[in-house]
């Protein structure tokens, strides 16, 4: 049996697997799940995958896919009860879609360069989903910074865009100025919408330097949780108070915990 083959009967055999959680005399808690909780845990789900993707653990991203693909079966299962779709027609979706965007594979020959398929699927998404606006809403659920960066790659492949990143670091130090001058005015909505500005310009820069800022802020609160630790442990290893400590006290031991 070919890998495809072998693929279709793993997954035959999961979406048998939490039809059997969900049926009568399933398991209790499988059965009390609502989408909404689905949506939780498949959220966890892949941000876990991206952790082992980034750890380079191949081991941990096959079971962190199955998981994702677990959640997925679990949620269509969910909506096939509630007779909005069955897997099946989500896997029809997404097949149909991938031939349509890719006609230089799967139709007639035709610009098979980079740009050209940028093109092609910009074509397909204009004429086949009638798409009035080259940028869609990413949705509500998506972080506001990862929305931020997936709005200028759009609106960058239709060449509004920066010619590069120094043009998007001056803006990001006016962006900072106005933020200045907000804050010295104390104008409360200004600072709002200034450090608003602020952030999607640091996302536009993220995406010109070839980084994705979700995964980037991701690295930093990683980073700061090793180093915030790290001094928790020293100052309870010499059994003083964390809250009794001065700023300089603590800045001091921070600094010696910089990795």
């Amino acid at each position: 049996m070919t890998e495809a083959g072998n693929a279709g009967k793993k997954f035959d055999e999961l979406v048998g697997i939490l039809g059997t959680l969900r049926g009568p005399g399933g398991c209790p808690w499988d059965r009390a799940r609502t989408a909404l909780d689905i949506r939780d845990y498949f959220l966890e789900e892949v941000y876990e995958a991206v952790d082992a993707l980034e750890a380079d653990d191949a081991a941990g991203l096959a079971e962190e896919l199955g998981d994702v693909l677990m959640e997925v079966v679990f949620l269509s299962r969910i909506c096939e009860e509630q007779g909005a779709f069955t897997v099946t027609d989500a896997l029809e979706r997404v097949n149909s879609k991938m031939i349509a965007r890719h006609p230089h594979v799967f139709g007639s020959p035709r610009d098979t360069t980079a740009a050209g398929v940028v093109d092609a699927w910009q074509e397909w998404k204009r004429t086949e989903k009638g798409v009035s606006s080259v940028l869609e809403d990413p949705g509500p659920a998506t972080p506001a910074l990862l929305a931020a960066f997936q709005i200028g790659r759009k609106v960058s492949a239709w060449g509004f865009d920066w010619p590069d990143a120094a043009g998007v670091l001056a803006k990001v130090r006016e962006e900072t100025g106005e933020l200045e001058a907000a804050v010295s005015e104390a104008r409360a909505g200004g600072i709002e919408e200034e450090l608003g500005d602020l952030m999607f310009s640091v996302a536009n820069l993220s995406r010109k330097l070839g980084v994705n800022p979700e995964l980037a802020l991701r690295k930093a609160n990683a980073k700061f949780g090793r180093r915030f630790r790290a001094l928790e442990a020293e100052i309870c290893s010499s059994g003083r108070d964390i809250g009794k400590l001065s700023l300089d006290e603590l800045d001091a031991i921070w600094d010696r915990h910089k990795d």
